[in-house]
């Protein structure tokens, strides 16, 4: 079989160069490019298996060496802590990078027939292509949903006569006050409050909509992770469009 070492070796480098980025990408870790090229670079030595016979073990010790060396060399070593956390990044990367060529691979596998699936480099193009998009809208996605997820609080409210626990959104669009006591106001979907006559309608202005907001006045609230807060009403509404939230926290609420 002919083996063609220099497109393997620009392949294999291409390959560690979007892992170690798309790790500094997620991880937010600052590196220098000629750190991560550098990586890269010693990554390719994974070429020299297809030189030198190696037994299971000794390739899986091989490997598991020369990636941890790639990501010291990329991201230094601070402290173990800090080493393990880039070296689990660098591998679930690794992973969803073969889960992605290893789909391209058995998706086109039918198409031996076409001229363009029938080279090599060409097969080996498209994979890189295929694969590094892949890697971006996955690392993209990443982002967004830990910006998102940073903001989902778990939180119990207290009433007189009873309490309900509510997953929370820190809504920065959320700036509804009580105009005649200026308390904050929370959005609670109404189905997670029991039945109550004392309500408080309380006047509201946004864009494009007013009208009397349906509240009622709570003992207090818990927020994980910030603590009890109180002063404060609930407003009823009657469903919040945001993916397992029920309840919309205003950020004045968690001033001070």
């Amino acid at each position: 079989m002919r083996v063609y070492l220099d497109i393997l070796f620009f392949f294999n480098f291409i390959f560690d160069f979007i892992i170690l980025l798309s790790s500094e990408v997620i991880l937010k870790r600052n590196i220098k490019i000629y750190r991560i090229i550098l990586g890269a670079l010693f990554g390719s030595l994974t070429l020299i298996c297809l030189i030198i016979p190696f037994n299971t073990l000794t390739l899986f010790l091989f490997k598991i060496i020369v990636s941890a060396v790639m990501v010291i060399i990329t991201f230094n070593f601070n402290n173990i802590r800090y080493f393990f956390v880039n070296l689990y990044y660098f591998y679930l990367i690794s992973i969803i990078m073969g889960g992605f060529i290893y789909f391209i691979n058995n998706s086109f596998s039918y198409s031996n027939n076409f001229i363009f699936f029938n080279t090599f480099k060409l097969n080996l193009l498209l994979s890189f292509l295929i694969t590094s998009i892949g890697i971006y809208i996955y690392v993209k996605n990443i982002k967004k949903l830990k910006l998102n997820y940073n903001k989902y609080l778990k939180a119990t409210i207290f009433f007189n006569d009873y309490d309900i626990d509510v997953t929370a959104f820190v809504d920065s669009g959320n700036k509804l006050v009580d105009p005649y006591f200026f308390k904050p106001i929370i959005l609670v979907e109404e189905k997670k409050v029991l039945t109550n006559d004392n309500y408080i309608y309380v006047p509201y202005n946004v864009a494009n909509s007013d009208g009397l907001l349906k509240c009622i006045k709570p003992n207090k609230i818990y927020i994980e992770g910030i603590g009890y807060k109180s002063n404060f009403l609930v407003g009823l509404i009657d469903s919040i469009n945001i993916d397992g939230i029920n309840c919309l926290l205003n950020e004045k609420l968690l001033e001070g």
